[in-house]
């Protein structure tokens, strides 16, 4: 690891990128409406801001409102790679009798933790036995009158809530059913913070278009380093980004920084000196063993984000700066060798 090196002329802090390289490895968190499905949220998307590409973060019920990710252009890679994060819902479920409030708290005290799911027959996928993990489940509300619950569900991802309240109606004997549902958390995101709707991206791209002025859209849309800031971090030379972006391992040489409290197995993300996330990876070693250890491959890339030519190949002008020293060099042994005889 070194603390010197040579600072390159390319690359952008993550929020001074060019604007249109700003909207291709860009984030939207969307305050996503009730009623059409995440991908004709993507559509609508894509031919609003004219890209050829954009991803939600699975899992999302049409019927669902609330907290959406979606990933514009090069930012899509990242979403199929990062590890899942816990979700928070507020779910309104109605029962088919009359229940007493006692009886739906210690149902779903029952229901926390561990819990078995499986798809309903409608369904793409495998109808398998899936495990689901119930962090918290709390009454917030309960309507006596009209049979109604107003929960709040902290739970692991692809958690299927309609089928948690249809255990918590058969649990109390007299049916129930979801009526509504939105998500209000996801990961490190909240409704409360950076939600956009529909409508912000088209004025903001309006504003873009019409009176030249960027400063809505990068308003609207986070830069993808935004979902990456509880990965552990690793600084690498400006020299070694090129490399690593082509397939490269990272070897102790290329450091710049890297967190304290690394272990092995840890997902962590190579980050330039100017903040831009290059790639996910998985540590080989702990952090104690990568500074005091000989030059070795410290993690195993899981993952390019960054394009492979956005930094120049350095590899190949030394190889021809070599080759170019070399050749000097014949030439003046010939040329001694010339003189002497």
């Amino acid at each position: 690891m070194g603390a010197h090196f040579n600072r390159e002329k390319e690359g952008f802090s993550p929020e001074q990128r060019p604007i249109v390289q700003y909207i291709n490895f860009g984030i939207i968190y969307l305050d996503k409406p009730s009623g059409p499905s995440a991908g004709q949220i993507n559509t609508w998307i894509k031919d609003i801001l004219h890209v050829q590409k954009t991803r939600h973060k699975r899992f999302f019920e049409s019927n669902t409102s609330g907290c959406l990710l979606v990933g514009i252009g090069n930012a899509t890679r990242l979403l199929k790679s990062i590890s899942k994060s816990d979700n928070e819902y507020v779910a309104v479920l109605h029962f088919y009798g009359k229940i007493n409030i006692r009886d739906l708290t210690n149902s779903c005290e029952s229901l926390s933790g561990q819990i078995f799911q499986r798809p309903p027959f409608i369904c793409r996928g495998n109808r398998d036995l899936r495990i689901r993990t119930i962090r918290t489940l709390n009454v917030l509300e309960f309507d006596d009158k009209q049979n109604l619950a107003l929960l709040k569900i902290s739970c692991e991802e692809y958690t299927r809530i309609h089928l948690l309240c249809n255990q918590i109606g058969l649990m109390l004997g007299v049916g129930g059913k979801m009526e509504e549902l939105r998500r209000v958390k996801y990961g490190n995101f909240n409704e409360y913070e950076k939600l956009v709707t529909m409508y912000d991206i088209i004025d903001a791209y309006w504003m873009y278009i019409t009176l030249k002025d960027e400063r809505y859209l990068r308003k609207i849309i986070l830069p993808l380093e935004t979902l990456l800031v509880s990965h552990r971090r690793i600084i690498v030379k400006d020299s070694a980004v090129a490399a690593l972006c082509f397939g490269a391992a990272l070897v102790n040489s290329d450091i710049i920084y890297l967190d304290n409290d690394i272990e092995q197995g840890d997902d962590i993300v190579f980050v330039t000196s100017k903040g831009e996330a290059i790639a996910l990876a998985v540590a080989k070693y702990s952090t104690a063993r990568i500074v005091g250890g000989s030059t070795c491959f410290i993690a195993e890339t899981k993952r390019v984000i960054m394009e492979k030519e956005h930094y120049r190949r350095q590899w190949t002008e030394i190889r021809k700066r070599r080759q170019a020293e070399e050749g000097t060099n014949e030439i003046a042994i010939k040329r001694f060798r010339c003189d002497w005889e």
